[in-house]
């Protein structure tokens, strides 16, 4: 599962683009407990998300230019440069190149073989977020593709990653975790946009799992604050609740509270 013990080929970040930051961070201040901290007046006004003090998720705002409200997911890189050239090798695009970030480490966004967006972080002296896995904080992330073997091809050309058949109600679960991790490495998993009613008629994307303590709750909070309802809560067994909710702007996201792992 996700934790902070960030290694290769696992998410190390997350932050949203969205057109109003303010409006961003009351919402998800309410919703999660998350308070807005700039990151200087260089950063063009990024920042980072804090709960209780740790960096949770970033967040900046964003101009219809730069694409729609959106969660973007990142990858930690040994070197961003050379997993740059492996995405074009694997038929993927550069859609920002390598770039030092103010000497906090190397952004690159990148495009999978399906076009869709993520992000790779190499890190330096901010290694990642500095929480995982805790309510409030990042849990999970799930790829929704029209092609579920494809996308494991470019991910495992890119990052070494490995797969793995979850039986699942209804068919199976595509697991991914870094490559010599195994079962407690996953952090998400690929999910076929065809095989999902909630996601009918839309195109591939990555959706961030956050953990809460009250997945109910959570949702009818989150319809208050102005947030939209895209899948009620749902129990999924020995996985727990989960449901998945945009932000006032449209940036979508999921909740899980987890079911209680079962000791070995």
């Amino acid at each position: 599962m996700l934790t902070t013990r960030f290694v290769d080929g696992a998410p190390n970040w997350v932050d949203v683009g969205t057109p109003d930051i303010d409006g961003a961070t009351s919402f998800y201040g309410s919703l999660f407990g998350w308070r807005f901290q700039s990151a200087g007046s260089e950063s063009g006004g990024y920042g980072f998300f804090q709960l209780d003090g740790r960096t949770a998720a970033g967040g900046m705002q964003t101009t219809p230019e730069q694409g729609p409200p959106s969660w973007s997911v990142y990858f930690q890189s040994p070197d961003a440069q050379a997993t740059a050239k492996a995405v074009e090798q694997a038929r993927g695009t550069v859609l920002m190149p390598p770039m030092d970030v103010m000497g906090e480490g190397h952004m690159a966004v990148l495009a999978d073989k399906a076009g869709v967006p993520f992000g790779v972080w190499q890190p330096a002296r901010i290694k990642g977020l500095d929480v995982a896995g805790d309510p409030g904080s990042l849990r999970w992330i799930e790829l929704y593709t029209q092609d579920v073997p494809a996308a494991a091809a470019f991910y495992h050309a890119v990052f070494g990653w490995e797969t793995s058949a979850l039986p699942f109600p209804g068919g199976t679960y595509t697991c991914v975790n870094p490559a010599g991790t195994e079962a407690e490495g996953m952090f998400g998993g690929l999910v076929p946009l065809a095989g999902d009613p909630t996601e009918a008629g839309g195109g591939a994307y990555w959706l961030p799992y956050f953990e809460v303590t009250d997945t109910d709750a959570t949702v009818s909070l989150a319809q208050e604050l102005g947030g939209t309802v895209r899948m009620p809560a749902t129990d999924l067994p020995d996985v727990g609740r989960i449901a998945k909710l945009a932000d006032p702007y449209g940036a979508r996201f999921a909740v899980i509270r987890s079911a209680p792992r079962q000791q070995g």
